[in-house]
This record gives C-alpha cells, structure tokens and sequence, in this order.
C-alpha cells in the first residue's frame, strides 16, 4: 500500500509544471476578467445604470444581441447541414472546401472587413446592384450580419464532424431496414446524435459573435442608432474619456459572453456534446 500511495506521489517536476501552468493562466486570462469586472461595478452598477440611460448604449447591446442570435441560428442550421454533406458525400475538391472553412480562424478580422467591403463597397459592381435594388450592404446591418457569419463560420462544423464521423452506421443502416425514409432517419436517429454539439457550438458562436470588433469597425460605418455595436461604441467611449461607462458596459458584455459559456460547457457535460 505504501509503495502505491508512493507511486501516485507526483513528482517534483510535476508540481512546478501545474503551479507554472496554473500561475500562466491566472496572468493571462483571470486577471485581465477580474480587472474589468471590478473596475466596471466598483461603484457599485452606477456607472452600468448611467451606461445604459444612453439611447446610443441600448441601442448598441441591442444591434449587437440580435445580430450577433440571428448568426448563431444561421451557424446552427446551414453550419450542421454543411458538416453532414462534407462528412458524407463525396464532394470533388473537398479538402479545399476544409481548407475554406479554417480560414476565417487565421484571417485576421481587419482583413476580414477589408474584404467584404471591398466586395459590398460602392464602387464595386456587387455593392451597387444591392444598392440600386434598395438594399445596400455596406455600412448597413447586413454587412454586420455577413462580418459575424464569416467569423464564426467553423464553429458549428467543426463540432458537428467528428460526432457525425463517429456515428454507427448500423443504426441508420437498422432504421432503413425498419422502414424509414432518410428525412426519418435523419430526424430519429442522426439528429439526436449531433443536435448536443451544434446546439453547443451554436452558443459560443453567439458569444464570439457578440465581442467582434475588428471587421465591425470597417463595414458597419458605425452610425450610433443605426449600425454602432457594443464593441465599437466601447472604444467610441474610451476615446471620449469615459473609461468607467466602457467598462461598465464591457462587463456586462463579459457577462454575457461568459453566461453563454457555461450555458455550452452544461451542454457538452449534461449530453455529451463536442467542440473543437
């Protein structure tokens, strides 16, 4: 017994490895949240109720939330129908269209503005025929939307893959068997099966969707009442010498971003979902 309680004992190295890594991790991220949240409700939610008596402010949160939902929606059905055709049907040139699919985690979000305001600006042929049929793009809301599906797009597929890559084929194969057509089978049997993962994948896309700035700032032309998100009238605020009103609403961005969060984690836990 002795010899085994010796055994499990971890070792000098060990314990400097997990107090670094620990150590590392409330530098990095425990500080900078902690930081904010304690500078934004230190006089105890004035600042956030002075905030929010802005019109531009709850316009912003607004913009942001119900932009930031309708892309988690879109993620969630055409990110899980994009996963299921990739995993299975053969498709020519699919390792591209994977290849696609990564790239908006390694563009920059600057760079992601940049290119669909070149694509949906005024001088471009596109941006026109929007315009010209009444429904601009640019400097409007849906280039907010078109920013945040772009930036989120690997979410859902990612999650929905691997799940659908593990899926046991006899159990479609016994629902065939059974009588089911495939809109059955997918409904009882595949469905079930990937809906833990997207519906999870889905809400930290919202999350991440909320905290875009970088491609916000570049195609919405950040109208306040019109198409300036929480983000950007954040900085809009800092720059304006108010650094208490963005922090306050930082928080409560934080907060939710955070919520949703752990709304996913219970997700993944409770049902088993996946996430990349």
């Amino acid at each position: 017994m002795k010899s085994t309680a010796y055994a499990l004992e971890p070792s000098r190295g060990e314990r400097i490895a997990r107090h670094l890594t620990t150590l590392y991790l409330i530098l990095i991220v425990a500080v900078p949240l902690l930081a904010l949240l304690w500078y934004g409700v230190s006089d105890g939610l004035v600042s956030l109720r002075e905030a929010l008596a802005s019109p531009v402010a709850r316009q912003a949160l607004w913009l942001t939330l119900w932009t930031s939902a309708l892309v988690a929606v879109i993620n969630l059905v055409l990110g899980t129908a994009t996963a299921f055709v990739l995993v299975r049907y053969r498709i020519p040139g699919k390792s591209l269209l994977s290849a696609l699919i990564d790239l908006p985690l390694a563009i920059p979000t600057l760079v992601t503005g940049v290119m669909l305001a070149i694509l949906y600006g005024p001088e471009s042929l596109l941006g026109q025929s929007f315009t010209n049929l009444g429904f601009p793009i640019l400097f409007a809301k849906p280039s907010i939307v078109l920013a945040l599906a772009f930036v989120t797009l690997p979410f859902v597929i990612r999650a929905v893959e691997p799940v659908l890559i593990e899926l046991d084929p006899g159990e479609e194969e016994a629902a065939f068997t059974l009588g089911a057509g495939p809109i059955r089978t997918f409904r009882t049997v595949i469905l079930p099966a990937i809906a833990p993962a997207a519906l999870s994948a889905s809400i930290r896309s919202l999350g991440r969707a909320m905290g875009e700035f970088g491609s916000i700032v570049v195609v919405a032309g950040n109208i306040p009442m019109q198409t300036l998100t929480a983000p950007v009238y954040i900085l809009g605020e800092i720059e304006s010498g108010a650094p208490r009103a963005a922090a306050a609403v930082s928080a409560l961005v934080l907060a939710a971003a955070l919520a949703l969060h752990g709304l996913a984690h219970l997700i993944e836990r409770r049902l088993g979902a996946r996430h990349v």
